[in-house]
């Protein structure tokens, strides 16, 4: 506090962090000491739940003081927080455990996919069921080893990335899901290893390849996008930002949405290569969202699978926890559907082959 008056700063509001209730009388004392209001004083007690903390600074006062210091004209009718107030009933209650597999190479750092991880916990809380995630290290997946950890997954999680390391374990996750009619959701290079995947299964070859890690492959169905072919300062060059994407009517990705346009947020240099389309249409993929000059693959999927969907954006960067993201809602709910038939199995009461027929 001396160092932000010495630097002529003076703090309007004092959050007071703390892991249990404040009494009033400390309260005080860090209103007199701080030299602010009582009003002023903010007490931000640790929450069991993230999304509920939201509600625990509403109960504080704080939005009605921010705005009474900032002058700002206030609504007459107080925010209407039931939805959210809802869903964390919701999140209270008790669910059933899903497991689902993160297959990537930082996932010995978890928040390195926080924003896939969350996604997966918004769709979890829309279906009643309590996400348990399995950290695959694809890396490992190439040296025969965490093979085990598929056990009991009723669904696959490929995400982002660059660099070829882990890429081919990546790949291998992608034909396990295939195989095993396992629901898989891919994004971004998580899309691209899952085409990567079935033109290697179509040609019989493990030629095919994306031109990031192997520049000289025979059968780059992965390329570098046309307009950045030229470029040799690779620097801020990435498609970024929000892109129209056109989907296929009949398709799971437009059933998920509801909808024949959605926007989305890319980040990525390489695109599926279209000289490969029809040969992967033939094999059962369906390029089922397009940007809407039809030129760039947005969305792919399996035809004759639960779900094996894949997009080049990434649609965790859009999911909210009482509005999960349209795709990890449909993936969600094909993992639980599997896992369902899964049980139902285990019971006695369905045979084997339908779970993964």
């Amino acid at each position: 506090m001396r160092e932000l008056r010495g630097i002529g700063i003076h703090p309007d509001v004092i959050i007071a962090r703390a892991d249990h209730h404040i009494p009033t009388e400390h309260i005080k004392k860090i209103a007199l000491f701080c030299d602010v209001r009582k009003r002023a004083v903010i007490p931000a007690t640790t929450s069991d739940i993230l999304y509920n903390i939201q509600l625990l600074l509403e109960e504080t006062g704080l939005a009605d003081y921010v705005i009474e210091r900032l002058k700002l004209k206030k609504k007459a009718n107080q925010p209407d927080l039931t939805d959210w107030q809802q869903m964390i009933k919701k999140i209270r209650s008790s669910k059933t455990k899903i497991r689902v597999g993160i297959v990537g190479k930082y996932v010995d750092l978890h928040d390195a996919y926080m924003s896939v991880r969350e996604s997966l916990y918004h769709a979890g809380i829309s279906h009643n069921r309590d996400v348990e995630v399995a950290w695959i290290h694809s890396g490992d997946l190439e040296k025969s080893k965490s093979w085990e950890l598929f056990e009991g997954v009723d669904g696959i999680v490929v995400p982002g990335g660059f660099g070829e390391r882990g890429v081919e374990g990546k790949i291998l996750a992608a034909r396990w899901a295939r195989e095993n009619k396992v629901p898989y959701l891919g994004l971004c290079l998580g899309m691209q290893v899952m085409c990567i995947e079935l033109a290697r299964h179509l040609l019989q070859s493990d030629e095919p390849n994306s031109t990031e890690f192997d520049s000289q492959t025979e059968h780059p169905v992965i390329s570098l996008m046309p307009d950045q072919h030229a470029l040799e300062d690779m620097g801020g060059t990435m498609r970024l930002g929000s892109y129209p994407c056109a989907l296929k009517p009949g398709s799971k990705a437009a059933a998920a949405y509801d909808a024949e346009l959605v926007q989305e947020r890319p980040r990525h240099r390489w695109e599926f290569n279209n000289s490969y389309r029809d040969r992967l249409e033939a094999a059962g993929m369906v390029f089922s969202g397009l940007s809407p000059d039809g030129r760039l693959v947005e969305i792919a999927e399996l035809k004759d699978h639960p779900f094996m969907l894949g997009s080049q954006f990434h649609p965790e960067f859009k999911s909210r926890p009482n509005r999960p993201h349209p795709l990890f809602d449909a993936f969600l709910a094909a993992a639980v559907a599997r896992q369902e038939k899964r049980l139902a199995a285990v019971n006695g009461t369905l045979p084997v082959e339908e779970v993964i027929g």
